[in-house]
């Protein structure tokens, strides 16, 4: 018998298809994800509590991250993909450590973006997430199913913005070694905030895009600080050498979103919702003492209706809410709010460098 499938692109309609890839999973318990070499620590964070037990029962099951520190989560030898990423860390510095994805041994990273804004938690407070690419759960379990192929090389990184010791960061990354068809883009994610965005000023989502690949999502996190409806702007698409007018234009934020009418139901309630491919997935109230502002969280997957271009690609979305109704003729009101984005898309190798350097005051809740 002929083994063809090379165990990538899956899902229910292929789940029984045999294939020679190799499964492979790299974490605290094995930091390379060599075959055979799982659980084998002597030393680590649960040697401790392990005392008793000795080599094999959960000896290491997690890292510390000291200070400042920039540490190397996986580094993969191709061709192969990642499937699926899980980790846990406490809330506190779910801003401030920042995710490094670099495909190939390209010094400039494809993925570079907060933590938690890759796993669509901005706000450093847990909002469960049910979709397909990427699901939050009980107590604070981040998991992602991008699937991430590369030919030679894959390494992942995690550095710390902090001056304090991260103790307790548990993580797991699951990939295959298996060959990966040519026509295969690779996945990119950036993060950018407008803090606050500037009057009668557009946040840019992603720009300076160059080659071919397809736009496959975004998450916001909307910190408001104007009072009334916040969500009138459009999403605008410049595709393949558009100027000043957009390819694909939206008709406001909660529709792009996929919700509608404010996502206000019951009246006067916002209500959260999390579906496979689009979700107001966080809500954040005013306490009535020092949280004063609200704050969202919303994401949408273009898995089903990926935005394809061929030489490049920018994005934009509007603040806009509502003036003063009372004072005559309805207008809109240009808003000012704090306005954090992560753009995924796939694309072709080399991309155009948007590293930076990311600083904890850009990055921080407050």
């Amino acid at each position: 018998m002929t083994v063809s499938f090379n165990g990538l692109e899956m899902g229910l309609g292929n789940l029984a298809r045999l294939s020679n890839a190799q499964s492979r999973s790299i974490s605290a318990e094995n930091f390379t994800g060599e075959k055979g070499k799982g659980g084998m620590a002597v030393d680590g964070t649960g040697a401790k509590v392990a005392r008793e037990l000795g080599q094999g029962w959960k000896v290491s099951p997690s890292i510390h991250i000291q200070p400042l520190e920039t540490v190397t989560l996986a580094d993969i030898e191709g061709p192969g993909a990642i499937k699926h990423i899980w980790l846990t860390v406490h809330p506190d510095f779910w801003r401030c450590l920042i995710l490094r994805m670099y495909w190939d041994d390209e010094t400039s990273p494809s993925v570079e973006t907060p933590l938690g804004d890759f796993f669509c938690n901005g706000w450093c407070e847990r909002a469960n997430v049910n979709s397909l690419p990427v699901s939050v759960n009980s107590a604070g379990g981040f998991n992602c199913f991008w699937e991430m192929p590369f030919r030679k090389h894959a390494r992942i990184t995690l550095e710390n913005l902090a001056s304090a010791e991260i103790a307790g960061f548990y993580y797991q990354v699951d990939y295959v070694l298996t060959e990966v068809p040519e026509d295969m883009a690779y996945l990119h994610a950036q993060w950018r905030r407008s803090n606050p965005l500037p009057y009668k000023e557009v946040h840019t989502i992603l720009e300076g895009v160059k080659g071919q690949g397809h736009y496959v999502g975004t998450y916001m996190a909307t910190g408001v600080n104007n009072n009334g409806w916040w969500g009138e702007g459009e999403i605008k698409f410049y595709l393949d050498g558009d100027q000043d007018w957009p390819t694909i234009c939206g008709t406001g934020t909660e529709d792009y979103f996929g919700g509608a009418w404010n996502f206000e139901q019951p009246k006067g309630q916002y209500a959260p919702f999390s579906t496979p491919y689009l979700g107001l997935c966080q809500v954040i109230k005013p306490d009535g003492l020092y949280r004063s502002q609200q704050r969202f969280g919303m994401y949408r997957w273009h898995v089903m209706d990926p935005i394809r271009f061929q030489q490049d690609l920018k994005v934009t979305i509007q603040a806009l809410g509502w003036a003063n109704r009372s004072w005559g003729e309805p207008r809109y009101l240009p808003l000012q709010d704090d306005i954090a984005t992560t753009a995924f898309w796939y694309q072709t190798e080399p991309h155009a460098d948007f590293s930076r350097k990311l600083t904890l005051r850009e990055t921080e809740v407050v």
